[in-house]
């Protein structure tokens, strides 16, 4: 089962829950650990999947002045994760520091360099949430693809959208630029609270490099059998 496209959500709020899941899904090589998990448990659990020789998506979106931001990409260069996370609507000069002291920090360290790649837009969000709001004049796609490109221009590696906007984002940005969609939901599973989704295949096919998938395959009677489903749905 090839399953390094498929990036699943530790959204639990133990490190005991997280490891139990990464447990009974072996086959899963990339994890993303958020806010809640991380809060809850420290550094720790990114020790454990590191010993478990798995593929690490830190998804704190950082979103700070310049300074703050720069010295938690510092700090998080340490962690030898692979997809670290920061809004786009910092700034330039908050990703262009984020970005500099993750390269400074990782080289002190000796550690590969993660890549930093920008929010442009949550999935909870939808176009009149964006308009009225946020009160931001762009449509969404605009939008999200006017984020996508402060970021390349700030020197990340790429950007989280949703699916809907990642054929665009794509062809504008080329495909050296890493693009990770959450909001993918296969045919046979709720939307929950994500307002703009693609199944995986059509993810995939609009130009997607990585999907993240969580409810689906973790909330699913049969985990593993779900993982499979959507492995062959993208294969």
């Amino acid at each position: 089962m090839n399953t390094e496209k498929i990036i699943v959500p530790l959204d639990v709020s133990t490190i005991t829950e997280a490891l139990a899941l990464v447990d009974q899904l072996p086959q899963v090589s990339f994890w993303k650990v958020g806010l809640e998990l991380f809060i809850s448990s420290g550094p720790e659990i990114l020790t454990q999947l590191k010993q478990r020789q798995k593929r690490i998506f830190l998804d704190l979106k950082f979103h700070d002045i310049p300074n703050t931001v720069a010295g938690a990409c510092r700090a998080a260069s340490q962690y030898g994760v692979d997809l670290i996370t920061i809004h786009a609507t910092a700034g330039k000069v908050a990703l262009k520091a984020a970005q500099n002291a993750l390269e400074e920090g990782a080289k002190a360290a000796d550690k590969p360099v993660p890549n930093l790649i920008a929010i442009t837009l949550l999935t909870s969000l939808n176009s009149r949430e964006l308009a009225f709001d946020l009160k931001i004049p762009l449509e969404l796609p605009e939008y999200a693809l006017q984020m996508a490109l402060l970021a390349q221009e700030s020197g990340l590696a790429g950007a989280v959208c949703s699916p809907q906007e990642v054929e665009q984002l794509r062809r504008t940005c080329g495909h050296d630029f890493l693009l990770v969609c959450p909001g993918v939901r296969p045919t046979w599973a709720e939307k929950g609270d994500q307002q703009r989704s693609f199944t995986p295949s059509q993810a995939m096919k609009a130009g997607a490099d990585y999907l993240v998938i969580g409810r689906p395959i973790t909330a699913s009677e049969d985990p593993i059998a779900a993982l499979q489903r959507i492995v062959e749905e993208i294969s």
